[in-house]
């Protein structure tokens, strides 16, 4: 992609996490500066838990500004306050348009900066529920102010696009933009790649592997992925569910008790050796190419990047069915299946007929690749973003 500029645009992304830390947000953004790196240059400014991470670093070319913040200490969030203002003025001297992702107390500082500098605002919203425009002007004036100070809005799902009209924002800037995947990264398993990938990950070889990919909250519901795979078990399907995903976190979504009572329930079962959990990982394509099944049984989404993802492995999918969200990714019966969200039982019968039917599970998933590589590329997503960055800064893009 060329610009036509004499210099690249400078954007500034804000991200609630970024490499080496995980976010969708995070992980969106760094697919995207890879591919605009020849007309865009990126900066970002993330707040981490981490706080062995350094202050400042390069990430893949990218400079990268990490405030630490304690989630759970209101006095950590205050002392944050300083160093954040500090470091976005500093940034925002040479800064063209600036890219919030998703809604967190941040916006309002890194807003206020913005404006005093005039450099436009684009707001992505990702995250159904949260960042739905209801719910930020539910957190008080200056979070409805700092919305509304926004120059454009990217809404990431056909359900948030529709929430963000509903509030009244100007249907003129609100832009369309779905998530994208890694095409070359999240690609389908060579044929005798599976099981080396399964060894190399420490996962059993000789038993299919259902997967759940995302953090453990209760509205990712891992707890019916796991009653369906229960019920499974007590069919005499031998199986291995594998969980990728934060179980403890800082992060106010997570829900500690989940990953242990699905150990204790595992263990009264004599199951334990089936159930496998592992941390957030750069290596999460890997576990993809090792799975038979990708489950997805949230009962809120705002366009889920595992799902994306799993189908660009061509991983045959089960997800809830969520308008808005899951239903224009997912074409029932064709690119996956979709569920009613909380039924663990349909959930059960839907992953027990994709590891029955291997024809045509593997249909699935072939179709289900050629969707994404046709609507949720890397590049069309890039594309969605750059046009964003011109409508508000035309002057210089």
């Amino acid at each position: 992609m060329t610009a036509t500029s004499a210099r690249p645009l400078r954007v500034l992304l804000v991200t609630g996490a970024y490499s080496p830390e995980i976010s969708s947000g995070g992980l969106q953004s760094q697919m995207v500066a890879r591919a605009l790196a020849d007309c865009v240059s990126f900066k970002v400014l993330t707040t981490a838990l981490d706080r062995t991470l350094p202050r400042r670093s390069l990430v893949n070319g990218v400079p990268v500004s990490r405030i630490v913040v304690d989630t759970d200490s209101p006095r950590s969030k205050i002392s944050a306050a300083g160093p954040m203002l500090s470091e976005t003025t500093a940034l925002m001297r040479e800064t063209d348009v600036v890219h919030l992702h998703g809604y967190s107390q941040k916006n309002v500082p890194v807003t206020a900066v913005a404006k005093s500098f005039g450099v436009p605002i684009v707001l992505s919203l990702h995250t159904a529920g949260f960042d739905e425009p209801e719910t930020i002007c539910g957190h008080g004036p200056l979070a409805r102010w700092a919305l509304k100070a926004a120059n454009l809005y990217v809404a990431v799902s056909p359900s948030l696009s529709d929430a963000c009209k509903a509030a009244g924002l100007p249907p003129d800037r609100i832009h369309h933009v779905p998530n994208g995947v890694d095409l070359e990264r999240f690609r389908p398993p060579a044929a005798d790649e599976r099981a080396a990938t399964r060894l190399s990950l420490g996962l059993p070889v000789d038993r299919p592997i259902v997967l759940f990919v995302g953090f453990f909250s209760r509205e990712k519901q891992p707890h019916v992925l796991f009653d369906a795979w229960l019920r499974l078990q007590r069919r005499g399907a031998s199986t291995t569910l594998v969980f990728v995903g934060a179980t403890r976190s800082a992060y106010f979504e997570v829900d500690r008790r989940l990953a242990d009572d699905m150990r204790a329930e595992a263990q009264r079962a004599g199951l334990s050796d089936r159930l496998v959990f592992a941390d957030p990982t750069p290596r999460v394509e890997e576990y993809f190419r090792s799975a038979d099944v990708f489950a997805l049984p949230s009962s809120r989404e705002g366009l889920p990047v595992a799902l994306l993802e799993a189908m660009a492995t061509a991983l045959p999918a089960v997800a809830s069915r969520l308008p808005g969200s899951t239903d224009t990714i997912v074409d029932d019966g064709r690119t996956g299946v979709l569920v009613t969200p909380g039924d663990a039982g349909m959930l059960a019968n839907a992953i027990e007929r994709l590891l029955i039917q291997r024809d045509a599970a593997a249909a699935l998933g072939a179709a289900a690749r050629r969707h994404v590589a046709s609507e949720f590329s890397a590049d069309r997503t890039a594309r969605g973003w750059l046009a964003a960055y011109r409508a508000v800064a035309p002057q210089v893009a």
